[in-house]
């Protein structure tokens, strides 16, 4: 039996743990695209079937298979340590991270259309609506901002403006 000091309590949401992560988001895609991938999946059963039921159950399965590795091997992360922000396959020091704002509906759908800078860094999941532009200072990085789809941006925005300790 664990002793208390064995345990292994779940961080709340924003709390700096041990290893100094503020904040951590999966961009998971929505339940509708799961429908839409069952759907599609299906595809197989229509075309396979008049050869013979069970090769269209197999060819559906398959697909089922491959669209579902190819959606969770895609999701992209975002983690704001203390030292470091991650967005996707970028990284950068907290150091070099400037203005940050969150925006939704109309704004979000301007800022990843007319005001987008073709220079930015863009980490952009259709069916999550709003997104997080994290200005980038550093020098030597030709990369004026990052904008990225968030669920919870405010949250999102709150670890990245928060003082590093």
């Amino acid at each position: 039996m664990p002793t208390p000091d064995q345990s292994s309590p779940v961080p709340a949401r924003n709390t700096p743990s041990a290893s100094g992560v503020l904040y951590s988001e999966k961009l998971w895609p929505s339940p509708w695209i799961w429908i839409v991938v069952v759907g599609l999946s299906s595809a197989g059963l229509l075309m396979f079937g008049p050869i013979s039921v069970a090769t269209g159950i197999i060819a559906a399965i398959a697909l089922l298979v491959i669209m579902t590795v190819m959606l969770v091997l895609s999701t992209p992360t975002i983690t704001v340590t203390t030292d470091t922000v991650r967005v996707g396959r970028a990284s950068i020091d907290r150091s070099f991270v400037g203005s940050v704002e969150a925006f939704r509906k109309a704004e979000a759908t301007a800022e990843r259309g007319p005001r987008l800078n073709g220079l930015a860094y863009m980490c952009f999941r259709g069916w999550i609506d709003p997104v997080v532009k994290i200005e980038i200072t550093d020098p030597a990085d030709r990369t004026p901002y990052w904008l990225a789809s968030s669920r919870r941006p405010e949250e999102l925005v709150s670890a990245l403006t928060a003082r590093q300790s």
